[in-house]
């Protein structure tokens, strides 16, 4: 019965995922409308759709399993997730709307005038992207062989179908109704049963966790754990504002202002959801301990609703979560196609017609299902870490100071690309791929952020200034665009 509950959860939620990106096809006519939705998206509704593809496997998956494995340590996560945006609406949001570009790559070319720079854009957004969306095509195959005993790339297969038919169908105009609903939906399917978790837990007053157990001590799990806390600080907090997938949403706003308050909304929309993973940890904790015996941590908020209130409601709620998690995957996974079906169509298969867009997403969501199936037991949320380490080692540095340093120069950039992005995506392939277990070697590779993010900036910075003389020529023109407030530009009536 409660694989029956729940197969009939993610189906509906496919099933809906796919008459809203029909319906996206109805609307969606022209180039624009497939890139950038034609910069018509109001705050709260982009607010929700980046929410909706933001909160990945890692999110309503993975903290949980994390906070169920390792406690206090990996509050860092919904902490960094939410935090990043604060620095993001301080740093990028506007100017980059401002911009009038539409891939990273092209702000790229734009500021820094030059091709080299935005190839090596192009292979940053395009590496990012697969990074992040292996895991949530993973945790769909881990979604469904937990409630309905499917094999693991099953799940992981029917989410790359779905995301690659939503994306060809509509483009950006159909995932942005798509991702809308999917936040909510989210937000509803991993609230409902915690609250009703927290009052079964309460009435029966189980088990708690001793103050003095080491679990909930902070900064003592592993090796160099001091290290992997800054490690992870410095990823969570830099990386979100180069994500390919959350970038080109401001694009999608009809002005700077509009950006503005859209990534104001978007702290206050995760803040409420990152209330409920950390309380699926901790009841993981005190009442599914089995969980970090068999190392299957990242099923603890698909297995919880069954096994702290069981019967019906049980098999109901369980169905609601196991439904909510399709969503996350499904939303996470539709922003990433689109994102880097942009910038393969323009700078692999150099067209940018609305024809290389459907093929490149095809071709996007194909190698990512290939390499979700290689990265084997890694925790959801670490491989997202290494994502955003990956991003805030390359793309940060080039977005905040191409935004704030007029003395940027393309070699200055390249060069940051190159060693601080460069690095990050080695240390973390290195890290998936077998690397050292345990050891400085470990942290170093598995949590590179702290020393490659401050390696990309110095990089960009040093080389720009041994470069200076072969700045831009329009350098001034480009940072008065990017930071004239739009009502100064309008003309007076």
């Amino acid at each position: 019965m409660n694989e029956v509950s729940s197969g009939i959860a993610v189906a509906l939620v496919i099933l809906g995922t796919l008459v809203l990106g029909i319906y996206g096809l109805r609307v969606s006519r022209t180039t624009s409308d497939f890139y950038v939705a034609s910069r018509t998206v109001p705050p709260r509704w982009n607010a929700a759709a980046i929410c909706g593809e933001y909160l990945s496997a890692a999110s309503f998956l993975g903290v949980a399993g994390l906070v169920l494995a390792y406690g206090v340590d990996m509050l860092w996560y919904p902490a960094g997730f939410t935090a990043g945006y604060v620095i993001q609406l301080a740093l990028v949001a506007a100017p980059l709307r401002r911009s009038g570009v539409y891939t990273l790559p092209d702000f790229a070319e734009w500021r820094l005038e030059s091709l080299v720079v935005r190839r090596l854009a192009s292979v940053m957004v395009v590496g990012i992207g697969w990074l992040y969306m292996m895991p949530q095509l993973k945790g769909a195959g881990l979604t469904l062989s937990t409630v309905a005993g499917t094999p693991l790339w099953a799940g992981a297969g029917v989410t790359a179908a779905v995301v690659a038919t939503n994306v060809v169908a509509g483009g950006m105009r159909s995932i942005t109704f798509v991702q809308a609903f999917q936040f909510w939906l989210k937000l509803t399917a991993i609230a409902v049963p915690a609250v009703f978790m927290l009052l079964v837990v309460n009435g029966t007053h189980g088990p708690a966790v001793s103050p003095g157990a080491r679990w909930a001590l902070p900064l003592r799990q592993g090796d160099h754990p001091l290290y992997v806390a800054y490690g992870l600080i410095v990823a969570l907090f830099l990386g979100v504002m180069g994500l390919p997938h959350v970038a080109v949403r401001f694009y999608t706003s009809p002005d700077a202002r509009a950006a503005r308050r859209t990534s104001a909304a978007v702290v206050g929309l995760l803040g409420v959801f990152y209330l409920f993973p950390s309380v699926y940890g901790v009841l993981g904790r005190l009442r599914a301990p089995d969980l970090l015996a068999t190392g299957r941590t990242d099923t603890v908020v698909l297995i919880l609703p069954g096994r702290l209130i069981g019967g019906t409601a049980g098999q109901l709620l369980t169905a609601l979560v196991a439904g909510g998690a399709f969503a996350a995957f499904l939303a996470a996974s539709s922003g990433l196609t689109v994102a880097m079906a942009g910038v393969i169509s323009q700078d692999v298969l150099l067209r940018g017609d609305v024809r290389s867009f459907r093929l490149a997403a095809v071709l996007a969501s194909v190698i990512a299902f290939a390499g979700s199936l290689a990265i084997g037991n890694i925790p959801l949320a670490t491989v997202v870490q290494m994502a955003f380490a990956t991003t805030a080692s390359s793309l940060c540095p080039l977005l905040v100071l191409g935004i704030w340093w007029r003395r940027l120069t393309a070699a200055g950039a390249a060069a940051g690309l190159i060693c601080g992005g460069g690095a990050a995506l080695t240390a973390v392939l290195v890290a998936v791929g077998g690397g050292p277990a345990s050891g400085w070697g470990h942290a170093l590779l598995a949590y590179p952020a702290a020393w490659t993010v401050p390696l990309g900036f110095a990089t960009t910075v040093g080389v720009s200034l041994l470069t200076r003389r072969s700045a831009p020529a329009g350098v001034g023109r480009m940072m008065a665009r990017l930071h004239t407030p739009e009502a100064l530009l309008r003309p007076s009536r």
